[in-house]
């Protein structure tokens, strides 16, 4: 019966809906991460200068509820869960990138890299992906009676 329920999920949402369901609840439990323990501020002066590591939890919380929603969405409504996506990464990435400009934290721009790359580069990638790029496999021939 699970395997049965898996593959149905798995047809309902497609290769793109299935990447944008992972990303979703992998933002949704690193922000749910900021709020039962939260990190250490090093590097992220910029962000925390507005507000706490706390509130900007709810970024990763929202944009990763929004980006599960869109699984479920048909390829070309989906951009929606791409774009908040996109949000958290690129927000940590520019923090990390300044606190190096202002000397905060010499490794933060090791880490912007690495958001830039492993996290908006992926996502941007994914976004361009088609949902049937490789043809289905053949199926033989039925044998059935000639008309």
């Amino acid at each position: 019966m699970p395997c049965r329920a898996a593959r149905r999920l798995y047809k309902a949402l497609g290769r793109r809906g299935i990447f944008l369901a992972i990303l979703g609840v992998g933002k949704t439990c690193w922000g749910i991460s900021f709020i039962v323990d939260p990190p250490g501020t090093q590097g992220l002066e910029l962000l925390t200068s507005v507000c706490s590591l706390r509130h900007w939890a709810w970024l990763w919380i929202v944009c990763g509820l929004i980006t599960l929603s869109s699984a479920f969405l048909r390829v070309g409504r989906d951009w929606v869960g791409y774009v908040a996506a996109l949000i958290p990464p690129t927000v940590w990435a520019i923090a990390y990138m300044a606190a190096v400009i202002v000397g905060n934290y010499s490794r933060g721009g090791f880490v912007a890299v690495w958001y830039l790359t492993s996290h908006v580069g992926v996502i941007m990638w994914a976004a361009t992906v088609p949902e049937y790029s490789v043809p289905p496999v053949p199926r033989p021939a039925r044998r059935g009676k000639a008309a």
